[in-house]
């Protein structure tokens, strides 16, 4: 057997039979380039395996908490996150509405700039529609995930 058929069988050494075992075994104690390429793989194998991501503690009780059911961790969950305004790692309200004004600012001042006015009197008034409309896709998509997101508060806020 050639030394790319026995690699092959390397790389799916979980699923080899105890012949095709034993076959690689033989072949890696003579062929010491397959050997050597057999130990890199393992190597690579054990570090993808062991230490490339290592395990995250509380995100695994977390999940086993919500699968087995337990109401009492999901109570916890949701207060923890009414409690803070937004889910963990997330803008919360008053993030999100600052981060809005900052944005319409930026946009609305861009037609002060230096630049801009050069651009627009070289284009000609038909410049103006496309800005106009990425201006207004910009901040209705803005809007809608900041809606979308805080259904929740919204709807109890102004009791819908």
């Amino acid at each position: 057997m050639n030394c790319s058929k026995i690699l092959d069988m390397v790389y799916e050494h979980e699923n080899l039979s105890l012949a095709a075992r034993i076959q690689v075994g033989l072949h890696l104690m003579f062929c010491p380039d397959c050997a050597r390429e057999a130990g890199r793989f393992e190597v690579c194998h054990d570090i993808l395996r062991n230490d490339f991501l290592p395990p995250s503690p509380g995100l695994e009780d977390a999940v086993m908490a919500l699968l087995s059911g337990e109401e009492h961790a999901l109570e916890l969950h949701e207060t923890s996150v009414q409690g803070a305004g937004a889910f963990p790692g997330g803008f919360s309200t008053r993030g999100w509405i600052i981060a809005g004004i900052v944005m319409l600012v930026s946009l609305a001042t861009a037609f002060f700039g230096l630049e801009f006015n050069k651009i627009a009197i070289a284009a000609g008034i038909s410049f103006m529609i496309p800005v106009g409309i990425t201006i207004g896709i910009i901040l209705t998509c803005y809007g809608a995930l900041f809606i979308g997101s805080h259904m929740k508060e919204l709807t109890e806020r102004f009791g819908l």
